[in-house]
């Protein structure tokens, strides 16, 4: 026959005895914590004692029992242990003759190794309701988002449900959780929502009871100082008219920040004004910080997340990443906690799943991918987990095409183009769906338009340029009339930049130098629209940098030198203006300030000063050195084998053959292995295998080059020069 698990033995001390000592009292709760959060346990072991049941609840039967007149005795282990040497069972008799488990939880409280043992004890033995968990610092559940793992509040015994054997399952618990954050409930409304729980009677009963007490207390007070009736009771009429006129103004102001937040927002955010939004969010947040959090409705709690999460991607969008994850963080609690006080609200669900998403969205940037996937997967659930409870409901139907969207950009990064193509292609499919059944959403319209652009990029790296080049032009197509308009949504023209910008990528790549250039004279145009408008977009400034490099490569290709060089200083400009703003955003780091240093010795080269294009070279493989041994990336590797090529073809033009060679088979040594065959890749690769003699694999490269259509002038002009 199976044995039942036996309780853990709390090794502090061995017992002297092999039974426990009877106690002479039962104690109403169990008081378990760190003792680095003592001073809060003394404030709640204190508030706990002293506290007085409303006489109208006393002897009422709830579903934990007759409440009580007071909920004493609590047990402390600090305060409550005999002086004797059996210090372990006596803790096991007080966990057995404890109704209640009250658990402090923190950071430090979740690595403390008495406290689970503790949760875990009274677990075996005692229903899960009869576990109450206060939050005082850190993350419930944190430790399931990695990279988190630190802020976790909740000890491992808490956060899992326990079967009647005594056995812990892999079920989540949902423990009842009051919060003492500031962010949270606060201490007031924590401490009665603890009670509550205790008593088994519903929040609201004792939170009027402890207004009506305070307001008797401020009553009597009044009554005492005065001591006229008639001067009491004209301050208590006048008391009441004040209470629900302020009432009646925060229900003002908080329908107001609603607006705000909500139809005002949604007005401004096409008009592009960064400064409008953020006075907006601002001005939002700066009601919210003059009332107590604790005290806020759950909407108001709602409201006051929304305000940090529009800062956030105001400070995003102005290039200030630390500020903006300050922001988000910031958001993501309060959301965590509506979601909390309500997980089956879709809507809630929603808010929070924004934060989740703006999170990861940061570490991508950044080029941390393992916290971005991992970011999006949470998002993914999140989604999944709107569309169960309300599946009919678009906008919910709308974030799961985005969840799919997002994990296909990273399949994208880590060169799984097939994945990725399949997933923009049934997203794509997805929204022109919910686009056609609502021809007027603007938010349906503008995903359908970023879905072909995500095809369009995992087409062009499959190398299938002309479907690539298919999906960008039916981009433009929706666009044109959308932009037409002077005062056109910022956003549409924000998705033309970026449209027109790859159609004159891909049209180069197919050697159409006239097609290229003006198409990324169209996107400079609608870059210098926007920036005109917002100055401090950084989005705006990198698209704008991107289509002058562009432009500029065109341009060489074109035998434009002047011209080029005209757009190259300031691309180079605006992309230090940039690394200065943030220098953490990868993709400004490397590949913006790799794009500025090839153009700048292409240029040189162009203008026959191998020696300078030598400079530039070396430039570009120390920065490129630089990120590797900061990253390990695939992408630094590919800049630093990129490098040695420019630096081969610059002691190549200086004469220096041997040299070069050198360079060369530099170059070929630092191409990373496993790098997926896109055009632009394969194009490097032909003129390193020619440099090296490496003939047969070259023409083996070229052959696919010219199957697809790729013939970028500069690409072939490389390859004749080493031939």
């Amino acid at each position: 026959m199976t044995r039942l698990a036996q309780l853990p033995r709390f090794e502090r001390s061995e017992p002297a005895e092999g039974r426990a000592p009877r106690l002479r009292t039962r104690y109403y709760a169990f008081l378990s914590y760190s003792h680095r959060d003592r001073d809060l346990a003394d404030w709640l072991h204190r508030e706990l004692e002293r506290f007085r049941v409303p006489r109208s609840l006393e002897g009422k039967l709830t579903a934990t029992g007759v409440v009580p007149r007071r909920l004493t005795p609590i047990f402390r282990d600090q305060h409550d242990l005999s002086a004797g040497d059996d210090l372990a069972v006596e803790i096991e008799a007080a966990l057995a003759a404890s109704q209640f488990l009250v658990v402090l939880c923190s950071p430090t409280a979740a690595k403390s190794r008495w406290t689970n043992l503790e949760i875990e004890s009274f677990k075996r033995t005692r229903p899960e309701g009869c576990v109450l968990a206060a939050i005082v610092a850190g993350e419930p559940f944190a430790s399931d988002t990695p990279g988190r793992e630190e802020e976790e509040c909740f000890p491992p015994a808490l956060r899992y449900k326990y079967d009647r054997r005594g056995h812990r399952t892999s079920k989540k618990a949902e423990p009842l959780a009051a919060d003492f954050r500031e962010i949270g409930d606060g201490k007031r409304i924590a401490f009665l929502k603890l009670v509550a729980g205790m008593l088994g009677v519903g929040l609201d009963e004792l939170v009027q009871r402890d207004q009506t007490r305070r307001q008797r207390r401020l009553a009597a007070l009044a009554a005492a100082s005065l001591a006229g009736m008639a001067v009491t009771s004209t301050l208590a009429v006048t008391s009441i008219q004040a209470r629900d006129e302020a009432r009646d103004q925060r229900r003002e102001a908080e329908s107001l920040v609603g607006f705000m937040l909500g139809d005002l927002k949604d007005k401004l955010e096409p008009l592009g004004r960064l400064d409008v939004l953020d006075s907006v969010g601002a001005k939002a947040l700066a009601y919210y910080q003059k009332q107590d959090t604790s005290r806020l409705s759950n909407e108001a709690l709602a409201q006051r997340s929304r305000a940090l999460t529009l800062l956030g991607q105001v400070a995003s969008t102005r290039g200030d990443l630390d500020e903006a994850v300050r922001f988000y963080r910031a958001a993501f609690a309060g959301t965590a906690e509506a979601l909390r006080r309500s997980p089956d609200d879709p809507q809630r669900i929603f808010d929070h799943a924004q934060n989740v998403f703006y999170l990861a969205d940061i570490a991508h940037t950044r080029g941390q991918l393992k916290p971005a996937e991992s970011g999006l997967q949470e998002y993914k659930r999140l989604a999944r987990r709107m569309i169960e409870i309300d599946p009919s409901n678009p906008k919910w139907q709308m974030e799961g095409i985005y969840a799919d969207t997002n994990l296909g950009v990273i399949l994208n990064d880590e060169g799984r183009y097939d994945e990725a193509a399949a997933t923009f292609e049934n997203a794509r499919g997805d929204r022109q769906r919910l686009a056609a059944g609502d021809p007027s959403n603007v938010e349906y319209k503008k995903a359908l338009i970023e879905s072909l652009g995500w095809l369009s990029t995992a087409r062009e790296r499959q190398g299938r340029l002309d479907d690539a080049l298919s999906a960008r032009e039916q981009q433009i197509q929706i666009l044109a009339p959308l932009i037409s308009d002077p005062h056109a949504d910022a956003g549409y023209e924000a998705q033309a930049i970026g449209a027109y910008r790859a159609a004159g990528r891909i049209n180069a790549e197919r050697g159409d130098i006239p097609k290229s250039v003006e198409q990324f004279q169209s996107a400079l145009q609608l870059a210098a629209r926007l920036e005109a408008v917002e100055p401090s977009n950084t989005e705006t400034r990198e698209m704008a940098t991107w289509a002058n490099f562009g432009l500029a490569r065109t341009k060489l290709a074109a035998n434009a030198v002047d011209e080029a060089a005209a757009l190259i200083t300031p691309a180079c400009d605006a992309t230090d203006r940039l690394i200065a703003r943030d220098g953490t955003v990868v993709e400004w780091r490397l590949d913006l300030r790799s794009s500025c240093l090839e153009l700048q010795a292409r240029l040189a080269l162009a203008r026959n000063n191998a020696s300078e294009a030598g400079r530039y070279a070396d430039d570009l493989l120390a920065a490129a050195k630089a990120e590797s041994a900061r990253t390990h990336s695939q992408d630094a590797a590919i800049a630093e084998a990129n490098a040695w090529l420019m630096k081969g073809l610059a002691l190549r033009a200086a004469g220096n053959g041997p040299m070069s060679t050198s360079a060369f088979k530099q170059a070929s040594a630092s191409w990373p292995a496993g790098v997926a065959d896109r055009a632009s890749y394969m194009a490097r690769r032909v003129v390193i295998f020619k440099a090296t003699g490496r003939t047969a694999e070259a023409n083996a490269l070229a052959q696919r080059l010219a199957a697809v259509g790729f013939a970028d002038p500069l690409y072939l002009r490389d390859a004749r020069s080493v031939g």
